[in-house]
């Protein structure tokens, strides 16, 4: 989204529960002077084993103190349970998912008490790998977790298939369709160029989005099956009506991105799924510059925020630790601000021949 202007922060701490959370959430979280926070924690809080009651309440009345904090300081709140674990790949993931289950339960009503958003990741993740276990039970292909619950990239993908999915992300990039027999196109969210209706002779024109897609990494596609195909959350459609039977190459500037039958560009491909091409490549460069931004974010985290560099925590180091959160800060903004001029779409050829 070009046009977006978003700032990410992450403040997530690697084995932390609600309790440490809920600590550090002013200094971490709220000194940032965000507008919208998700809060994320339960994982490492219900212990890897059996239900604990006295766990979940602990875990349950930190989670309200963040969300009364958040809510006190006008932030837009978006609470989640955690990802399922995957009990394929993990010793004591037969139990711990059943765990899972009953520990988020009461999130859903905290939420609402609160008057903030909520995202069942848990149970959506959850639908998701007992598909998988029913489809790969040795996790060959589909594997989420490295060892059932720390993520892998893929895993990634997934759970922010269900994050955003649950936040009503748009789930459009752009579409152009083409109705040859009546010579008509329906374009949204991109802009086509002039269309020659002459299907024998192939079919060219030019196309510019207002966005693109998210350029979908080839270790990500295990995850398809899971996440909707991504119709969902990443939809760069194309669709071709009237064409005569058979197979067609599509191109962008030249370069095939995909072989289609007719009766699949009649009904729609999703360009959003491909892994070559201009398109995939811009979104690529952009993935990889945020990417670099984040880690930015991440040394002024725990460097300087965290004190990871024993300086911030001395007393000239603190004195000029605000100066230094600002400098950073000022990188992290100019790094986004390249983020989307790489991001802003250029016209782009496309043509659909028969496939020789």
């Amino acid at each position: 989204m070009p046009k977006g202007n978003f700032t990410f922060i992450n403040a997530g701490i690697g084995g932390d529960t609600a309790n440490g959370g809920a600590g550090r959430f002013k200094t971490h979280v709220l000194d940032e002077k965000p507008t919208c926070v998700t809060i994320n924690f339960g994982m490492n809080d219900g212990g890897y084993g059996a239900f604990n009651a006295n766990k979940q309440k602990v875990f349950l009345e930190k989670t309200d103190a963040m969300l009364k904090m958040a809510t006190n300081a006008g932030v837009r709140v978006a609470l989640l349970s955690p990802n399922a674990v995957d009990r394929r790949n993990k010793t004591n993931g037969k139990l711990y998912v059943e765990t899972q289950k009953e520990f988020y339960g009461p999130l859903q009503d905290l939420a609402a008490k609160h008057k903030v958003s909520f995202v069942d990741q848990y149970a959506i993740t959850r639908a998701a790998t007992d598909k998988m276990e029913a489809d790969d039970p040795m996790a060959k292909v589909a594997k989420p977790y490295y060892d059932g619950f720390h993520t892998s990239p893929p895993g990634g993908m997934l759970m922010a298939h269900a994050i955003l999915t649950g936040l009503h992300a748009p789930a459009l990039v752009s579409e152009a369709v083409i109705d040859l027999p009546n010579k008509k196109v329906d374009a949204k969210g991109c802009k086509i160029g002039e269309v020659p209706f002459e299907p024998e002779k192939g079919l060219s024109f030019t196309r510019t989005d207002e966005s693109l897609p998210m350029p979908i990494q080839k270790d990500w596609l295990p995850m398809l099956p899971y996440t909707n195909e991504l119709k969902d959350l990443n939809y760069y459609g194309l669709t071709v009506k009237g064409l005569k039977a058979g197979d067609y190459n599509v191109s962008i500037d030249g370069v095939v991105v995909g072989k289609f039958s007719a009766k699949q560009l009649a009904e729609g491909v999703n360009l959003g799924n491909v892994t070559v091409g201009p398109v995939w490549e811009q979104g690529n460069k952009v993935l990889q510059a945020i990417t670099a931004k984040n880690r930015i974010v991440h040394t002024r985290f725990r460097g300087v925020i965290m004190n990871g560099d024993q300086y911030w925590a001395t007393p000239q180091g603190q004195k000029r630790k605000p100066e230094e959160l600002k400098k950073r800060m000022d990188e992290i903004d100019a790094a986004q601000a390249d983020i989307y001029k790489l991001a802003t779409p250029v016209a782009r050829k496309f043509e659909i021949k028969p496939a020789p």
